[in-house]
């Protein structure tokens, strides 16, 4: 739950002092990278262009105004009003709807599991962009040095990298494998960043918001518009 900045500092029901943003811009922007996210540059396109590029829209477009936005507002409103957390403004609404909160809360911790594990896999995407020619852009060679790997002829440098360089899947998958360290550290490495920017709340969130969400609203309904 997001709550507004005023020119007073919000209390919350129990008469204790909560922080507040800095300023409306902070809120404003903060509000937009809550609805606006790493989605709307990689899942959102691929949606339209399997379903139908520009067709796509129109569904989306009213399910959008109809439910997406009434319950935005929703979430918006009860923050802004009862200034608690997900459990406490359904306990706050009734006792009964104490589990909806928690729900929400369960949703959000699954959903940076999940975003948090892409970041991992971009952050070493970015640290091998850095190489020279990029290790993706052509096949290694063997062991041997006599030639190249088989099984990047046999598929395509691009999924070569992807599937052994970075995921190093097994054969089956009742194995497991053993543990990717790289990508552990790329993790752990995330989540550091996570927790540098809520260390402090809202003081630090409305400061560290990046400005990709605002810049990649566009872009989902251009590629939905050129898809055919």
């Amino acid at each position: 739950m997001v709550g507004n900045p005023g020119p007073n500092p919000p209390v919350d029901g129990g008469g204790e002092e909560r922080p507040a943003w800095d300023n409306k811009l902070q809120y404003l922007l903060s509000c937009v990278g809550f609805a606006v996210g790493l989605g709307n540059l990689w899942r959102f396109p691929y949606l339209c262009q399997t379903y139908g590029g520009g067709a796509f829209l129109i569904p989306y477009v009213i399910a959008l105004a109809f439910e997406g936005i009434p319950l935005f507002h929703i979430e918006l409103a009860l923050g802004q009003r009862l200034r608690r957390g997900s459990v406490g403004v359904w306990m706050a609404i009734s006792p009964y709807l104490g589990g909806v909160g928690l729900g929400c809360f369960t949703v959000s911790f699954l959903v940076s599991l999940y975003y948090n594990t892409v970041l991992a896999w971009v952050l070493w995407y970015l640290l091998n962009s850095f190489q020279h020619p990029l290790p993706w852009s052509s096949c290694p060679p063997d062991l041997n040095r006599t030639g190249l790997v088989q099984e990047c002829q046999d598929s395509s440098p691009v999924s070569y990298f992807w599937y052994r360089r970075t995921l190093n899947v097994s054969a089956d998958i009742r194995d497991s494998g053993p543990v990717q360290w790289r990508l552990l550290l790329c993790l752990v490495l995330s989540w550091g960043v996570v927790y540098l920017c809520v260390i402090r709340g809202v003081k630090t969130t409305g400061k560290v918001r990046p400005p990709a969400p605002e810049g990649s609203c566009p872009c989902p309904w251009k590629a939905g518009l050129l898809s055919p």
